[in-house]
């Protein structure tokens, strides 16, 4: 069957939705790839994932396709004290290499390489950009950032030095890993969520 649309439907797959029955359900209300999403999950779930699709395809009579996820590094703040703070605009606080629970004045982010790459006036987006901190100053260590939007900040939450290019790979071990295996299952795409 081919359908004259523009626009396909991408459909995560993960523990609530990759069910054989639930993938046939997605795929009849209109999804055209299912993604495997490598941060999340073990190989043999990614099998019978890809092995749930295929046979969807079948069930439904049209091709879908299975795009493989790649992790890539991730940048995550700390942890603190209590799970999470809550910030407004204009709240100030350091960023630094520390492990120790943060609070509303400091937090650590174990990750150097987003110090070496730190520019004063430099935007970092947390949590996919619900909270945009602004550089004040930096150095190797730590830095001094000043909330320009967002309310709050918890454990854990990815982080992304906007328009800064990093020193480290975008593809780690496990990635490669992964890459391996994705290919072996035949995927149809690959996609890497750190460029």
């Amino acid at each position: 069957m081919i359908r004259k649309r523009r626009t396909r439907i991408v459909a995560t797959l993960g523990p609530a939705s990759r069910d054989p029955d639930m993938v046939i359900a997605l795929a009849r209300a209109g999804a055209d790839v299912f993604r495997l999403n490598f941060s999340h999950g073990t190989h043999d779930d990614h099998a019978s994932a890809y092995a749930a699709v295929r046979a969807a395809s079948i069930v439904v009579d049209r091709p879908l396709g299975v795009l493989a996820d790649l992790q890539g590094p991730k940048l995550r703040l700390g942890q603190f004290e209590g799970g999470s703070i809550e910030v407004k605009p204009g709240h100030v606080m350091r960023l630094d290499l520390d492990k120790t629970p943060g609070d509303a004045e400091r937090v650590g982010m174990p990750h150097p390489e987003i110090f070496a790459a730190m520019t004063p006036g430099a935007l970092l987006l947390v949590d996919d950009g619900k909270v945009r901190l602004q550089i004040k100053s930096c150095d190797k260590t730590s830095a001094v950032v000043e909330v320009l939007e967002g309310a709050k900040l918890s454990d854990r939450k990815g982080v992304t030095l906007k328009g800064a290019v990093l020193a480290m790979p975008a593809m780690t071990e496990k990635d490669h890993k992964d890459l391996a295996f994705a290919l072996r299952l035949g995927v149809d795409w690959v996609a890497l969520s750190f460029v």
